[in-house]
Parts: C-alpha cells; sequence; structure tokens
C-alpha cells in the first residue's frame, strides 16, 4: 500500500495559528525530517517497499526475510514520527482551528467508520467507502485501494476544549452522514460525532445536505405558507415505511410518535385515513403512468457519462423502443475519458496488435473499410461484436473491438498506412507503461479513450437496433480532466446541444435530474447546458408541448414523493441489463470510479437501487396489490425506476433552484 500524508488543521500556539497542512500525494517527503525519521544515507521509500505493499502485521509480528526486517524498522520509525507529530501539537497547546469536509461513511480527516475517539495521528489502513471517495483524486480504486494514510486523530482534534471546528458539506448524497453525525448517538460508527464535546464545532451546510435533520425539516413546515400534496406523500410514506405498514393501515397511535408527520397532518387539517388514501391513490397513478407505452413520440435520450442513460432508467427505454412507431437518438454529452484507466487501453492495444497484420483486416484496409467516414462500417464494427456475444465467441467480438480501435487511431493521427499506424501503437503502448494513474492526460489520449467510452455506447444500443446514425457523441468543451473545469458556455457547449434539437425533433427529452449539486459536477453542468438549449429551441420553434423526463442512477436517488412514473422492472429486465452492461461497458467491469456504497459492477448497483424503490412501494400499498393486480406487467415487477416528468417551465424552475443552490453551496 501507498503512503500519503494527510494530517490537516492548524495549531493554536502563543496567540496564533500554526498551519498542520494536508498534502495528498507527498508520500512522507517530509517523513525523514523529524524526530524518529532520521533515513540511512541513500535510502529511500521506494527501496523499502518496492512494490509499494505495506504490511502493517509486520507491527505484531517477527520478519522472516532480511526486507521484512528492514520494513519492521521503518515502519516503526513511521509510527515514531507520527508520536513525534502528535507530541508536538499537544506541546503546542492542541489545535486551534480545524476545517474539513465529512466522507461518504461519516469520517473526520481519514478517522474511518470505527475509529477511536481518542485516536491521535497514526498511520493507518482506509475502508472501501474512503477508497471509492478519493478513487478520482488519486486515478482510480485500483490506486487507492493500495494506499495506506497518516491522519490526525480525532483526539487530536479535540484535545484542545477551545477548538473552533467547521465541517462543510453540500448536496443530498451527504444527507445521511449529517444525520447521523448530528442526530444519532455518540459512537465510533460516526467518527464526526466525536465533534460534540467542542463547543465551538459547527456544520455548515446547505439545504439539501440537512434534508433528513427532523428539527429543520419541522422548521420549514411551519413556515411555510401550505402544506403540499407532494410534502403530504413523503411524510406519510416515510411514517408507513418506519411503521412498516400499508398506508390504509396508519392509526392515529402511529401518527402520535412522528412529529413531522403529525405535523403535515395538523397544518392539512384533514383526518389521517383521508389523506392516506390519497397519498395511496397517488401512488398507484405513478405506477399505471409509468406502465404506459408511448406511440408515435421521438426521443432524445441525453446523458452526461456513457452508461447513466443505462443505469438510469433502461428498463423504460426498452419499452419505447418496442414500437416501431417511436423514433429513438440516443446522445452523451461529454466524451467521458476519466473513466478509461491506462491498463484498460493496454488491453484493448494489445488486442489490437493480434489482428492488425492478419489477412482479414489487410482485405478490410484494401476496401478501404477504415475510413472514419464510412458510416456502414462503423455499424459493422458493432455487428461484428454483438454477432460474436450471440455466438459466445470470444474471436469475433475481440474482432469487432479491434476494428474500432484501428479505426479510432487513423482518425485521431490522420494516418491510413498501417505500418504508420503500428508504429504510434507503439508509442501509445510505451506511454500507457509509463505514465503514473492520475495524470492528465494529453488531447489526443483523452480523444483515444473517450473514443473507446463511444464505441461502448454504440454497442449497448446496438443491442436494441439502433445504429450509428442515431447515436451522438458531442464532446463538450466543458469537460477537460482538470480538477475544476469550465463553466458551460453558450458558443462551445449549448450550441451543439440545439444543432441536436433541431436535427431530432423531440418530443420527450431524457435529462440526468441529480439534486442539489455543488456546481463543478458534470451532471449538473450538462442539466445547465440542456436547459438553455431547451429555452433556445422552443422560443425558435414555438414548441411549448415538450416533455422533459429526469431520471437518476447508482449516484442519487428520488424519494417516490418526488418522482410522478414509476415504472415496473421485471426479473427478464435486470437479466438484460446486466447482460449488456457486462457485454458491452468493458471498461467499467470492475470501474474505477466506484459508487461508495457498492464494490462490484454498476449494474448490480442500479438493481439494488431499483429493488429497494418497488420494495417501498410494497410496503406502502401491500404485497396483495402487486400479486393480486390484473396486469401481468405488474404482477412481474421485482423493481421500479423512478422518473420525473415536467414541462418545460417546470424544468427550467427546477435548474434555476439548482442553480441558485450551487452557486450558494460551500467551496
Amino acid at each position: 500500500m501507498k503512503i500519503v500524508e494527510v494530517a490537516a488543521g492548524l495549531i493554536h500556539h502563543r496567540g496564533r495559528y500554526l498551519i498542520a497542512r494536508r498534502k495528498p500525494g507527498i508520500h512522507l517527503a517530509g517523513f525523514w525530517e523529524f524526530p524518529g525519521g532520521k533515513r540511512e544515507p541513500g535510502e529511500s521509500l521506494e527501496e523499502v517497499w518496492p512494490d509499494w505493499q505495506v504490511d502493517l502485521t509486520l507491527r505484531t509480528r517477527r520478519p522472516v526475510t532480511e526486507l521484512e526486517r528492514r520494513q519492521q524498522e521503518v515502519l516503526l520509525r513511521i509510527d515514531d514520527w507520527c508520536r513525534c507529530y502528535e507530541d508536538r501539537i499537544v506541546e503546542l497547546g492542541g489545535i486551534g482551528f480545524f476545517m474539513g469536509g465529512i466522507g461518504p461513511d461519516g469520517h473526520i480527516g481519514f478517522n474511518i467508520f470505527g475509529s477511536d475517539h481518542h485516536s491521535t495521528t497514526r498511520l493507518t489502513a482506509t475502508n472501501y467507502e474512503t477508497q471509492a471517495a478519493a478513487a478520482g483524486d488519486l486515478g482510480g480504486i485500483e490506486v487507492s485501494r493500495r494506499r495506506l494514510v497518516i491522519t490526525i486523530g480525532l483526539k487530536t482534534i479535540t484535545r484542545n476544549p477551545q477548538c473552533v471546528a467547521i465541517v462543510l458539506a453540500a448536496g443530498e448524497a451527504k444527507a445521511g452522514v449529517i444525520e447521523s453525525a448530528v442526530q444519532a448517538p455518540a459512537s465510533v460508527a460516526v467518527p464526526a460525532s466525536a465533534l460534540r464535546e467542542l463547543p465551538f464545532a459547527r456544520f455548515y451546510i446547505t439545504l439539501g445536505a440537512a434534508k433528513r435533520l427532523s428539527q429543520r425539516q419541522l422548521r420549514l413546515l411551519e413556515t411555510a405558507e401550505a402544506v403540499a400534496d407532494e410534502q403530504v406523500e413523503k411524510a406519510l410514506i416515510d411514517l408507513a415505511l418506519a411503521k412498516q405498514k400499508r398506508l390504509t393501515d396508519l392509526s392515529d397511535a402511529d401518527l402520535a410518535g412522528d412529529e413531522r408527520a403529525a405535523l403535515v397532518v395538523r397544518r392539512r387539517g384533514q383526518p389521517l385515513n383521508a389523506l392516506a388514501e390519497m397519498v395511496r391513490n397517488r401512488l398507484i397513478a405513478k405506477i399505471e403512468a409509468g406502465s404506459r407505452r408511448e406511440e408515435n413520440t421521438r426521443f432524445l435520450h441525453t446523458e452526461p457519462h456513457h452508461d447513466d442513460l443505462m443505469l438510469g432508467y433502461l428498463p423504460a427505454i426498452v419499452r419505447n423502443v418496442r414500437s416501431a412507431s417511436n423514433v429513438h437518438h440516443f446522445v452523451t454529452l461529454t466524451s467521458g475519458f476519466t473513466a478509461v484507466t491506462n491498463q484498460y487501453m493496454l488491453d484493448q492495444l494489445s488486442l489490437l496488435r493480434r489482428f492488425i497484420d492478419s489477412p482479414a483486416f489487410a482485405a478490410l484496409h484494401a476496401e478501404n473499410y477504415f475510413d472514419p467516414h464510412n458510416r456502414h462500417a462503423r455499424n459493422r464494427d458493432t455487428w461484428q461484436y454483438l454477432d460474436g456475444i450471440a455466438a459466445r465467441n470470444a474471436e469475433m467480438r475481440d474482432q469487432g473491438a479491434a476494428r474500432r480501435l484501428l479505426r479510432n487511431l487513423m482518425e485521431i493521427h490522420d494516418e491510413t498506412d498501417l505500418r504508420a499506424i503500428k508504429d504510434r501503437i507503439e508509442e501509445t503502448v510505451h506511454y500507457f507503461r509509463t505514465v503514473y494513474p492520475g495524470k492528465k492526460d494529453p488531447d489526443a489520449i483523452q480523444k483515444l479513450k473517450g473514443m473507446c467510452r463511444e464505441w461502448e455506447a454504440e454497442c449497448l444500443w446496438g443491442y436494441f437496433g439502433w445504429q450509428s446514425s442515431h447515436i451522438h457523441h458531442l464532446r463538450l468543451g466543458f469537460y477537460t480532466g482538470d480538477i475544476f473545469t469550465p463553466a458551460p458556455t453558450i458558443e462551445r457547449d449549448v450550441a451543439p446541444i440545439l444543432k441536436l434539437l433541431e436535427f431530432t425533433r423531440p418530443d420527450i427529452i431524457s435529462v440526468a435530474l441529480d439534486p442539489e449539486a455543488s456546481g463543478p459536477d458534470t451532471h449538473y453542468k450538462v442539466l445547465q447546458a440542456i436547459n438553455e438549449a431547451a429555452l433556445r429551441y422552443s422560443e425558435a420553434t414555438g414548441r411549448t408541448d415538450l416533455r422533459i423526463w429526469g431520471y437518476r442512477n447508482v449516484w442519487f436517488r428520488f424519494h417516490p414523493s418526488e418522482a410522478n412514473l414509476y415504472v415496473p422492472v421485471s426479473l427478464n429486465m435486470f437479466s438484460v441489463m446486466e447482460s449488456a452492461f457486462l457485454n458491452t461497458f468493458v471498461s467499467q467491469r470492475e470501474a474505477s470510479f466506484p459508487s461508495y456504497e457498492h464494490d462490484g459492477p454498476f449494474c448490480q448497483l442500479a438493481q439494488r437501487i431499483q429493488v429497494e424503490q418497488y420494495a417501498m412501494l410494497k410496503i406502502c400499498l401491500g404485497r396483495e396489490w402487486f400479486a393480486e393486480h390484473p396486469s401481468p406487467l405488474i404482477r412481474a415487477a421485482r423493481g421500479m425506476v423512478f422518473l420525473r416528468e415536467m414541462n418545460l417551465d417546470e424544468f427550467r424552475q427546477t435548474a434555476r433552484l439548482l442553480r441558485q443552490s450551487a452557486e450558494a453551496a460551500p467551496a
């Protein structure tokens, strides 16, 4: 495992603050200079751990080789370095000011779930949630899995009772950990709860992050002019789930134990049974609406990244693909190159090496098959790949992938000579073997990685019969691979979307509708660009009947009250989703930037979410409602996709509110 220095805070000493900086990626550059860290002449950490695997069991067992003896010695010196660091903080009077974020498991610094509240500066391993959250900064989960960290402890922060500790959190994704940190009993399961002993500890959070704080929600309800149906729905659904009862079985006794639900009912001035019946009918209407199939409808399915549509609402797409009267266009707004690892590219280049000198490729080259503008040949790449999947023939499948990679290399380098392309292959292989993970790639490499993701999307929609003429790749310019990407602009980012709207003339536009975002998020920027393009398209064409389908996938979820289309998902559809994902999104089978909620393929997490959403409705409506329903579609449901349908005005308002929350969110 790699070692990274990640101590953070300010030390208050004699009326002034001294900085204890957070330096990710320094690899203990300063370790040797501290007491206990003095190195031998010419010694480096790379020599001590040549494979960057640090075995912490050497703290408690005897070494069996000379290299292990040396590693144990250095490991103990690192522990001494941490002790001296902690002693120095104590000597200076403790930390006077601490500012930080909070991790998906509630960690503060790198004091992960289960950390002792009396912990001090130490070298430690991290958990999966922390590794997944850090993957974007470190070049992928395969890198962050191997890293140890040095972090100040929870006691390091709280030792000085006058310490001012500020924790920042933005967005609904943090609502759960904020709820635990503020409301749950103090526990090692909630690292942030250690800060409660500091009278000057504060959480600065956005409305989305505060969404599950009971007193905050009560205050909002008390000051609202009126209680809307959606608020009634949310309160009674939450009460039904908490009590594990059908809505119509809720009693006044249940209501008495829930302040929020009781306040909602009181402010509406209606009996509980009447409101519960209203919510039940609303849920049924949403299921019926999501079960209907569109006819004579033009769809533009948009996604920020190449698997967002599949993971978001594939069952709704498939149901509407089955009607020949509908027309579908699929567009990915960014090139998605950051999700492609160097190792994956090496594997693909190795594949191409196998085929490039074959008679089959020579014959294809002679007929100008690899011309980047040959759209029919692009479709043949996909057909070859899908034929291989159907035949369970790896050679056929691999040849299809190699054809597309060769075509991409010819386009990027503007080369048609196979000898020149082979030189380019070797140059590219050398680059991927020598560059460190996480380094920003040059433009040509970014484009090549992005084209690999575009190929995967074409294979996915080829599963359902759609050819490249209906699959679009916009590669919006704000997506740069930098830590902080620029905001979308009209000419660079909105104009291409407007042009596509004019070409496809959709009736329904789908949008990744994440909740409160923090500004730099790709999904948020794509949504704002689509909103502006849709507005201009509506004004230019006079179209006021556009419908917007907002969806969420593995990163965020709708509460049932926030969605108004519930799409039933069968076991058969789960099977289709898994097969399509694993066979087409090959670069994501072991995602380098996974969700902290699931250590495995994204399709499994999507299925889990959809099953959980179905389970909520089954509690609210009762098992019998599904089991005895006259429609086999609903009887077969084992999952639910939640969508939110909006008209243009509702979509604009949603985008405006998201922009306001992003501009107000902590940086």
